[in-house]
Protein backbone atom coordinates (compact mmCIF):
# COMPACT_ATOMS: atom_id res chain seq x y z
CA UNK A 1 0.00 0.00 0.00
CA UNK A 2 2.84 2.40 0.86
CA UNK A 3 4.45 1.57 -2.47
CA UNK A 4 1.28 2.60 -4.33
CA UNK A 5 1.15 5.98 -2.57
CA UNK A 6 4.86 6.45 -3.18
CA UNK A 7 4.41 6.07 -6.96
CA UNK A 8 1.36 8.35 -7.01
CA UNK A 9 3.23 11.09 -5.12
CA UNK A 10 6.31 10.61 -7.30
CA UNK A 11 4.15 10.89 -10.44
CA UNK A 12 2.49 14.09 -9.16
CA UNK A 13 5.84 15.68 -8.29
CA UNK A 14 7.20 14.74 -11.71
CA UNK A 15 4.11 16.20 -13.42
CA UNK A 16 4.43 19.45 -11.46
CA UNK A 17 8.14 19.67 -12.26
CA UNK A 18 7.66 19.02 -15.97
CA UNK A 19 4.84 21.52 -16.28
CA UNK A 20 7.10 24.14 -14.72
CA UNK A 21 9.87 23.34 -17.19
CA UNK A 22 7.52 23.65 -20.13
CA UNK A 23 7.39 27.38 -19.61
CA UNK A 24 3.78 27.57 -18.62
CA UNK A 25 4.02 31.37 -18.64
CA UNK A 26 2.52 33.73 -21.16
CA UNK A 27 4.20 33.68 -24.55
CA UNK A 28 4.42 37.11 -26.13
CA UNK A 29 4.86 37.51 -29.87
CA UNK A 30 8.15 38.88 -31.12
CA UNK A 31 8.22 42.62 -31.56
CA UNK A 32 9.04 44.13 -34.93
CA UNK A 33 12.38 45.30 -33.55
CA UNK A 34 13.26 41.75 -32.49
CA UNK A 35 12.20 40.42 -35.90
CA UNK A 36 14.38 42.99 -37.65
CA UNK A 37 17.42 42.07 -35.55
CA UNK A 38 16.79 38.39 -36.29
CA UNK A 39 16.58 39.04 -40.05
CA UNK A 40 19.89 40.92 -40.01
CA UNK A 41 21.63 38.25 -37.93
CA UNK A 42 20.23 35.41 -40.07
CA UNK A 43 21.18 37.24 -43.28
CA UNK A 44 24.77 37.66 -42.08
CA UNK A 45 24.90 34.02 -40.97
CA UNK A 46 23.76 32.89 -44.43
CA UNK A 47 26.49 34.99 -46.07
CA UNK A 48 29.05 33.60 -43.61
CA UNK A 49 27.95 30.08 -44.56
CA UNK A 50 28.17 31.06 -48.24
CA UNK A 51 24.55 29.94 -48.60
CA UNK A 52 23.71 32.51 -51.25
CA UNK A 53 20.12 31.47 -51.93
CA UNK A 54 19.33 31.61 -48.21
CA UNK A 55 20.94 35.05 -47.94
CA UNK A 56 18.86 36.23 -50.90
CA UNK A 57 15.70 34.92 -49.22
CA UNK A 58 16.11 37.63 -46.54
CA UNK A 59 16.05 40.30 -49.26
CA UNK A 60 13.42 41.78 -51.53
CA UNK A 61 13.99 40.36 -55.01
CA UNK A 62 15.94 42.78 -57.20
CA UNK A 63 16.78 45.17 -54.35
CA UNK A 64 20.25 46.58 -53.67
CA UNK A 65 20.86 44.03 -50.90
CA UNK A 66 19.69 41.18 -53.15
CA UNK A 67 22.06 42.28 -55.92
CA UNK A 68 24.83 42.74 -53.33
CA UNK A 69 24.57 39.05 -52.42
CA UNK A 70 25.14 38.15 -56.08
CA UNK A 71 28.19 40.42 -56.20
CA UNK A 72 29.69 38.85 -53.07
CA UNK A 73 28.98 35.39 -54.49
CA UNK A 74 30.79 36.28 -57.74
CA UNK A 75 33.72 37.71 -55.81
CA UNK A 76 34.03 34.59 -53.66
CA UNK A 77 33.76 32.29 -56.70
CA UNK A 78 36.55 34.26 -58.40
CA UNK A 79 38.68 34.03 -55.27
CA UNK A 80 38.41 30.24 -55.36
CA UNK A 81 40.60 30.30 -58.50
CA UNK A 82 43.58 31.22 -56.30
CA UNK A 83 42.41 30.22 -52.79
CA UNK A 84 41.56 26.80 -51.46
CA UNK A 85 39.82 27.91 -48.26
CA UNK A 86 37.78 31.10 -48.05
CA UNK A 87 36.01 32.15 -44.89
CA UNK A 88 33.68 35.09 -44.44
CA UNK A 89 32.54 36.45 -41.11
CA UNK A 90 30.07 39.30 -40.90
CA UNK A 91 29.35 40.13 -37.27
CA UNK A 92 26.45 42.57 -36.91
CA UNK A 93 25.69 44.56 -33.78
CA UNK A 94 22.36 46.32 -34.27
CA UNK A 95 22.54 49.53 -32.26
CA UNK A 96 19.26 51.23 -33.11
CA UNK A 97 16.10 50.34 -35.01
CA UNK A 98 13.78 53.00 -36.37
CA UNK A 99 10.38 51.83 -37.66
CA UNK A 100 7.97 53.92 -39.68
CA UNK A 101 4.94 51.89 -40.76
CA UNK A 102 6.10 49.09 -43.08
CA UNK A 103 9.61 50.50 -43.41
CA UNK A 104 12.53 50.40 -41.02
CA UNK A 105 16.18 51.31 -40.70
CA UNK A 106 18.63 49.46 -38.51
CA UNK A 107 21.79 51.35 -37.58
CA UNK A 108 24.39 48.63 -37.19
CA UNK A 109 28.07 48.28 -36.32
CA UNK A 110 29.27 45.64 -38.77
CA UNK A 111 32.56 43.82 -38.32
CA UNK A 112 33.90 41.96 -41.33
CA UNK A 113 36.66 39.39 -41.33
CA UNK A 114 37.59 37.36 -44.40
CA UNK A 115 40.41 34.96 -45.02
CA UNK A 116 41.92 33.39 -48.09
CA UNK A 117 44.15 30.44 -47.23
CA UNK A 118 44.92 32.00 -43.85
CA UNK A 119 45.54 35.56 -45.06
CA UNK A 120 43.10 37.81 -43.23
CA UNK A 121 41.40 41.06 -44.14
CA UNK A 122 39.15 42.89 -41.70
CA UNK A 123 37.03 45.99 -41.63
CA UNK A 124 34.66 47.57 -39.13
CA UNK A 125 32.06 50.06 -40.20
CA UNK A 126 28.71 51.56 -39.30
CA UNK A 127 26.03 50.63 -41.82
CA UNK A 128 22.31 51.27 -42.05
CA UNK A 129 20.21 48.34 -43.19
CA UNK A 130 16.91 49.31 -44.81
CA UNK A 131 13.99 46.93 -44.40
CA UNK A 132 10.43 46.62 -45.61
CA UNK A 133 7.65 44.65 -43.96
CA UNK A 134 5.88 42.33 -46.35
CA UNK A 135 2.98 40.60 -44.65
CA UNK A 136 4.38 39.69 -41.25
CA UNK A 137 8.00 39.35 -42.46
CA UNK A 138 10.75 41.97 -42.61
CA UNK A 139 13.07 41.88 -45.63
CA UNK A 140 16.20 43.81 -46.55
CA UNK A 141 16.08 46.05 -49.59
Amino acid sequence: MKRKYYFIILFLILAIFLSGCAGGGIVTPATDEAKIKTVINDFCSAVNDQNWSKAESYCIYGSDEYLGVSQVESLVNNMYSYCNIITINYIPNVLNVSISGNYAQAYTYLSFIASCDGTFESNNNYVTFRLQKIGNTWKLY
